[in-house]
């Protein structure tokens, strides 16, 4: 296969799920959206490298040249890096200014790299650090919680941390589950009943804003343009 990947979630409160994958023979490929904050590592022609990058509010076309391995730490919402400014890193990323093999550079600091089956020790020892902040509030209410505070201070605390509102995040989130859906065979109208979508059109354009593919392509891989990232359902706190 040109692109293989697995995930795994995670029980660090920190973490949302953790991925690994492989790529050979392909030039493009879909990203799709996400809400959340990112660790990415990847290794291309010999080179190693190592980035942050922040959440991206639609579907984009990624190119890759040759073949790469990556693996990759999705931040949980509210999870955010002091040292970076959450209005550069929406749809974008800052990459490390020094990599190694072994080590790279984050937050002014020398780390090891991480790898799939560390990366809590790794996230904690950034925690410790101070180079990883937790705001508990912004998960809470994204996945439904009520807030103790009044609104307009909780819209601000979710926007400071993730760079995005609370509706924007649920608006990414229900578009990949949907998308996992149809993957898995369940009929358009049946996931725009489960989901609260308002008919099979706002489906079709939430599809084609943030996974960058109609419900006939996700049932049918192979009339699809170019591979499709990763694409994993997102958990509420504390789920497996």
């Amino acid at each position: 296969m040109p692109i293989e990947s697995e995930d795994r979630p995670s029980d660090s409160r920190y973490i949302r799920r953790v991925w690994r994958g492989r790529a050979s023979g392909v030039e493009r490929m879909t990203s799709i959206a996400t809400s959340n904050w990112e660790l990415v590592f990847w290794e291309e022609a010999g080179v190693v490298h190592a980035a942050a990058r922040g959440p991206e509010t639609s579907a984009s076309a990624a190119e890759l040249t040759g073949d790469s391995t990556s693996f990759g730490i999705t931040l949980a919402h509210g999870v955010s890096m002091p040292h970076l400014p959450v209005s550069g890193i929406v749809d974008g990323g800052v990459e490390s200014v020094h990599v190694t093999e072994r080590s790279f550079v984050l937050a002014g600091e020398e780390w090891e790299l991480p790898g799939f089956d560390n990366a809590e020790q790794f996230v904690e020892k950034l925690v410790r650090a101070g180079a990883l902040v937790r705001d508990p509030l912004v998960e809470e209410v994204v996945w439904g919680g009520v807030a103790r505070v009044g609104s307009r201070s909780v819209q601000r605390r979710i926007a400071g941390a993730t760079g995005l509102t609370a509706g924007a995040i649920r608006q990414i989130d229900r578009a990949r589950e949907a998308a996992i859906l149809i993957e898995a065979g369940v009929p358009a109208l049946d996931v725009v009943h489960r989901l609260g979508f308002y008919d099979q059109p706002h489906l079709a354009r939430a599809l084609q804003r943030f996974i960058g593919r109609t419900a006939t392509q996700l049932q049918n891989p192979a009339r699809a343009p170019q591979p499709l990232s990763l694409l994993y359902k997102s958990e509420g706190p504390g789920a497996s």
